[in-house]
């Protein structure tokens, strides 16, 4: 640590970089209201509060008082003081518990306010200036870096309207790293690995502004010359002091969290910062910090902890672990200073989709207007059928089929897969299903134009895709298998292990006619798991409904019930998609209502249009609003998806596999499409001839069934916690989803 004087001297000769205190009249009271109870380190490093000989004894009767009016403010809030007692004497215990739960509710408000204000007033800044960071790729970005206890601030611009991330430096080191390229670097890192950024920005914003991938564990810095360089050194020194204070604070804040209070809406949650640094159980204090810091009287009676139960929950569930540092091997070998080889990965190559389909809301996206000509087609194949007869062997006219296979339609359900992301770090129960059911519904609205139907997958047939998540710098991985042909059983696995979650399951595809109208039955179920938590979301599949085949407009709509449930939190959710009535409007198409409930008891209502808006009621409240909208921005921020490039693609890939048939019905030719799809179901019958001759049974690629559940599983599937400080990279080769882990 450098002395005082000189790095006084340091900030003052410092030409070009802003360097503001906020005026202040007496720090350490500062640092004992912010502390919640005389935390005296910081002063004596803030500038401002060196005093003289003459000072100190006014600084020991200032301390006398500060410690008198402390342990003053604690009997308060106990209860214990005289004057309480005695007018607490002619009230009920009860209601003297209300008004000491009051005091203590805002007192831990203002202190938290005191905090929150010091991170957002533009006047309380240590330093400011361009900085070069480097990023994962190894290139150099400048950045505007604004320093204030305890957090450093990373913009595009000094305006402060391009945010770009946000350090925490509560749990960070620091140390000057020798360079050949000029300038002063130096390096800001998380000793254990795990991730210095915090999820929110100064203003509550959720995504930062873009700029090349930044690391998640460390930060590697260039200033302009050694001195300004040194300047920052000693500011970030002074910055980390600070940062205990933070980090004091935000670790009573979350574990008194009140989840039906919430402070200025104009600031950011330090429990929400917090979140992203696995601080809030205190796991990386010293053992003795963490028996101080931990809240004997964080609840004063039943009610309290029936409240905060699911927060207390989520407490033990371990929190955070799905974050994974994404430092290169460079930053393990600092002693060396060589650039190694880049990580040897053969992985498959994706590209993004180029063209994509939404459709609109509405009835009118459903209907089918069918010519003559198809008409005709369709009294053929009436001909062959009965009402109530399956149809899953009747061989359907190229004209109603969707140019894509039944094993990419089952991927629509990951465009919002982020939605996952941010559910997997919910520590609130409730909230957590909330954030389920919404995924759930952001998979219905993408849809083709009038009616169609995807094509039935060849048995053996796969399909690959994946998701960028751009705020987590993650990949959800998605991957599908016919597995059976008689009966259509079509099974896929999701992973995205880095942000916590996996999801796998099959589906039993059924069709019934019923004279003007056949149902396409998915009967199955997905099985959604948070890796940290351990809990698993069980939940079914609509049914689609197609009505007006003989006479009437041909329309497709969902119906049936759906549920969600999750027996280790006992909390559910139940859907009912909703048929159009014979005489209902338009307002009556497309319409859910539902219900989320912690065993029997009903928490919340739903009602709206699975294609549009849904709005939640809660039932305690009565207050309703927006649940789900996929409005025009919703649509603009789905997650970008990515194919296996077609030259790498497998002869059974679905896109390799349809491309004749897709390429006729693009063209509009029927009669082409309807040969080159009777080429691939002759082929899939002559070879269960020649596989019953032989006595062989089908294997799968990429499936195994379980003997005695029946239930299909991934081969391949991991489902362990995310480990930052061991696993790097999740990547899929060949079908296999995988880990690259250090050595």
């Amino acid at each position: 640590m450098k002395e005082e004087g000189p790095a006084r001297r340091r900030f003052s000769s410092c030409a070009g970089i802003s360097s503001v205190f906020s005026p202040r009249a007496d720090g350490r009271k500062l640092v004992r209201n912010a502390s919640f109870g005389g935390y005296n380190e910081l002063s004596p490093a803030l500038p401002g509060f060196d005093k003289g000989k003459d000072d100190v004894s006014q600084s020991k009767e200032d301390t006398a008082h500060s410690m008198s009016k402390s342990k003053s403010e604690s009997k308060l809030f106990n209860g214990s003081e005289k004057d309480i007692s005695l007018s607490s004497s002619k009230l009920t215990k009860k209601e003297s518990l209300k008004v000491q739960k009051k005091n203590y509710r805002e007192e831990k408000k203002r202190a938290t306010k005191e905090l929150l204000s010091t991170i957002t007033d533009p006047s309380v800044i240590v330093m400011a200036d361009w900085l070069k960071i480097r990023g994962t790729l190894k290139s150099w970005t400048k950045l505007w870096c604004v320093l204030k206890p305890g957090v450093l601030l990373v913009y595009k611009t000094p305006k402060n309207g391009q945010w770009v991330g946000t350090v925490l430096l509560n749990a960070c080191e620091l140390i000057e790293r020798p360079s050949k390229k000029d300038g002063f670097c130096f390096k800001l890192f998380h000793p254990l690995e795990q991730s210095i950024w915090a999820i929110k920005g100064p203003k509550g914003e959720a995504v930062g502004s873009i700029t090349q991938p930044l690391p998640s564990s460390y930060l590697i810095i260039r200033a302009a010359s050694e001195s300004d360089g040194r300047c920052w050194m000693d500011a970030l020194e002074l910055a980390l002091k600070c940062s205990s204070l933070l980090k004091r604070t935000m670790i009573r804040e979350g574990k008194e969290h009140d989840l039906n209070s919430s402070a200025d809406s104009t600031h950011v949650s330090l429990y929400g910062l917090l979140r992203a640094n696995n601080l809030h159980s205190g796991e990386n204090l010293p053992e003795i910090e963490r028996h101080h810091f931990k809240d004997q009287d964080m609840y004063s009676d039943k009610s309290d902890k029936e409240n905060d139960h699911d927060h207390e929950e989520s407490d033990n569930d371990g929190l955070g672990k799905s974050e994974e540092s994404d430092s290169d091997t460079s930053e393990r070998q600092d002693d060396s200073y060589v650039d190694p080889e880049p990580i040897d990965i053969k992985e498959t190559t994706y590209l993004e989709q180029s063209h994509e389909e939404l459709g609109e809301a509405g009835e009118a996206a459903q209907t089918e207007v069918v010519s003559e000509e198809n008409k005709s087609l369709i009294w053929t194949l009436l001909k062959q059928v009965r009402p109530g007869m399956d149809l899953s062997k009747v061989v359907l006219p190229t004209f109603i089929l969707e140019p894509r296979s039944f094993l990419d339609k089952l991927s629509d359900y990951y465009y919002h897969a982020d939605f996952l992301s941010e559910a997997a770090l919910e520590e609130n129960a409730y909230n957590r299903m909330k954030k389920v059911v919404k995924w759930y519904l952001s998979g219905f609205y993408k849809k083709p134009k009038g009616l169609k139907k995807p094509y039935n997958p060849i048995l053996g047939e796969t399909f690959r895709c994946m998701w960028i998540h751009p705020r987590t710098n993650s990949k959800t991985f998605y991957i599908a298998e016919q597995v059976s042909h008689h009966p259509p059983i079509s099974a896929f696995y999701v992973s995205n292990r880095k942000d916590g979650f996996c999801l796998s399951g099959s589906i039993l595809a059924k069709s019934k006619f019923y004279g003007n109208s056949l149902s396409a039955i998915l009967d199955g179920e997905g099985r959604l798991t948070f890796l940290n938590r351990g809990e698993d979301y069980v939940m079914t599949m609509p049914y689609a409904h197609c009505k007006g085949i003989l006479y009437g407009t041909m329309t497709l709509e969902l119906g049936g019930t759906v549920n969600i449930t999750c027996e280790k939190t006992g909390y559910s959710a139940t859907i009912e998609f909703k048929l159009k009535p014979f005489l209902g409007n338009n307002d009556s198409v497309n319409q859910i209502s539902g219900k989320i409930k912690l065993g029997k008891e009903v928490l919340a209502i739903l009602e709206g249009h699975w294609d549009s808006e849904v709005t939640i009621s809660d039932k305690k409240t009565d207050v309703s609003e927006t649940f789900w909208n996929p409005t025009s921005d919703i649509k603009q921020r789905r997650l970008p998806r990515y194919t296996v490039k077609f030259e790498e693609q497998d002869d059974f890939e679905s896109e390799k596999l349809w491309q004749q048939v897709t390429r006729a019905i693009n063209n509009k030719d029927q009669t082409e499409a309807t040969q080159e799809k009777y080429v691939l179901e002759e082929a899939q019958r002559r070879s269960a001839k020649e596989r019953k001759l032989k006595g062989e049974e089908w294997t799968c690629k990429l499936f195994d069934q379980d003997s005695v559940t029946g239930e299909w599983h991934y081969k391949y599937a991991d489902t362990r916690p995310w480990d930052p400080l061991n696993d790097m990279i999740q990547f899929e080769k060949d079908g296999t989803i995988q880990t690259k882990v250090r050595h």
